[in-house]
């Protein structure tokens, strides 16, 4: 596991695009500008691996760029929360820490867990490879409570109108096909375009949730739970487009 340019030419995107587009946008409408600043900033979903492997990502290549993606963010995330302004104010370290120890239980321990079991318990580490399609069905079951919360948070949402939410999904999508367009262009680049793709395209939607409702104007939280929708929309199509295609080979 090395870090390529393939990683710094994405990383590079998501830190450039955000800040861009929020002086862009702000002009307009500073709740969409927020919320497309966190959507784009947010690391790479831990999930994507799973959809990126199932897709014939190579899965090295997708685990260092979660890996990266989330520390960096990690620590671009107040720097850009206390530049911009926010509802906030926390010191730096104490934001820091605090975004820290929400993605940890889902990135840091699990990884510590996995080098464990493979050095400390290989028989394990074996019988766990052979039946990891099983993430998956774990990957689906959440998905659909997320879905469904985010669902429920936007029917339930009352400070903003109809105006702002069809904003909010054209630009959301906009995004969304634009993050997996270019995802996709880094990475045939660098001899992975499925990895490309999901580590640009797919994020930690309910981090970034989290982020715009700690941390800014909660109604900006409304763009990256329009992009849970959009973004696993098009994973689906694209989990359907490989099985459709494998069965004509057969």
């Amino acid at each position: 596991m090395h870090l390529t340019f393939f990683d710094f030419w994405l990383i590079l995107f998501q830190l450039m695009a955000s800040i861009g587009l929020y002086f862009l946008i702000k002009p307009f409408n500073n709740h969409l500008a927020q919320g497309i600043l966190v959507t784009i900033l947010t690391p790479t979903a831990t999930s994507a691996v799973v959809v990126a492997v199932m897709l014939g990502a190579n899965l090295t290549k997708m685990g260092v760029y979660t890996l990266f993606s989330n520390f960096v963010i990690a620590l671009a995330a107040p720097l850009y929360f206390t530049w911009i302004g926010t509802s906030m104010e926390l010191p730096f370290w104490e934001s820091f820490g605090i975004i820290l120890a929400k993605i940890s239980p889902l990135l840091i321990l699990p990884f510590l867990l996995a080098v464990c079991l493979r050095k400390f318990l290989p028989k394990i580490n074996i019988k766990i490879v052979k039946i990891q399609s099983i993430s998956f069905y774990l990957w689906a079951l959440a998905l659909f409570i997320v879905i469904a919360k985010v669902i429920n948070f936007i029917f339930e949402e009352n400070t903003f109108n109809y105006l702002f939410l069809l904003w909010a999904s054209l630009l959301t999508l906009a995004l969304c096909v634009i993050q997996f367009a270019l995802g996709k262009y880094i990475g045939k680049r660098f001899g992975d375009q499925v990895a490309g793709g999901q580590s640009l395209g797919q994020k930690n939607t309910v981090l970034a949730i989290w982020m715009a409702q700690t941390f800014l104007n909660p109604v900006s939280s409304v763009v990256p739970a329009l992009y849970v929708v959009l973004q696993n929309v098009y994973n689906s199509f694209q989990l359907w487009k490989k099985e459709t295609n494998h069965r004509k080979r057969l």
